[in-house]
Formats: C-alpha cells, structure tokens, sequence
C-alpha cells in the first residue's frame, strides 16, 4: 500500500468520523427540539386539565351550596308543617269545646222546655 493511498484511507475516515459525528449531534438536536415540543405540550395539557379540574370543584361547591339550600326549605317546611298541626289541634279543641257548649245548652234548653218528654233522657 502506499503511502498516497494511506492518506486517502485516514481522509475517508475522518470524512466518516465526521459525517458520524454532524449526524449524532442533528440527532440529538432533533431530540432536544422534539423534547420542548413535547414540554410545551405537556404544559398545554397541564393547563386544560387544571381548568377542568377548577371548573368541576365549582361545580361540586354549587351543588353542595344548593343541597345546603334545599335541606333549609325542608327544614323550614317541617317548622312550618309542626305549627300547622298545633293550630289544627287548637281548633280541634275549639271545637270540642263548642260541641260540648252546644250539647249542654240543648241539655239545658231540655231540662227547662215543659213540652220535652223526659222519659228518653238515659239516650241523650
């Protein structure tokens, strides 16, 4: 071999060696790049996620404020419920007690009427 054609062999080595090294480092440019694509995009996914998650927790807080709400109309409707049955039992014993007045003042109006028959007495 001669010397010319050793040059031509440590030439194309170092071409190769060359070519080798341009292309590892645009491969690893590339994988730099195509990590901040994907920073970038995990960042945006990041984000949408965050805001679903906040827009849901409202949403939670709302229902927990209207449950809130409609458990007070129940128990208002209950207070309201109870004061309608003590009014129903007051004028049950209003009336009651009329019944009894008016029974007694027939019995009375009776007693003293000359044309009431008393023998009937032990039904009323």
């Amino acid at each position: 071999m001669s010397s010319m054609q050793l040059i031509w062999i440590i030439v194309g080595i170092i071409v190769l060696l060359v070519i080798v090294g341009i292309l590892s480092a645009l491969g690893r440019r590339r994988g730099r790049v195509s990590a901040v694509h994907q920073q970038a995009a995990d960042r945006q996914q990041a984000a949408t996620l965050r805001t679903a998650a906040r827009d849901t927790e409202l949403d939670a807080r709302e229902s927990q404020a209207s449950a809130a709400g409609t458990s007070a109309e129940a128990e208002q409707a209950e207070i309201d419920a109870e004061r309608l049955r003590i009014e129903a039992e007051e004028h049950r014993t209003a009336a009651s007690a009329q019944t009894e007045e008016s029974t007694r003042a027939r019995r009375h109006a009776d007693a003293i009427d000359p044309d009431v028959d008393r023998k009937n007495d032990g039904d009323a």
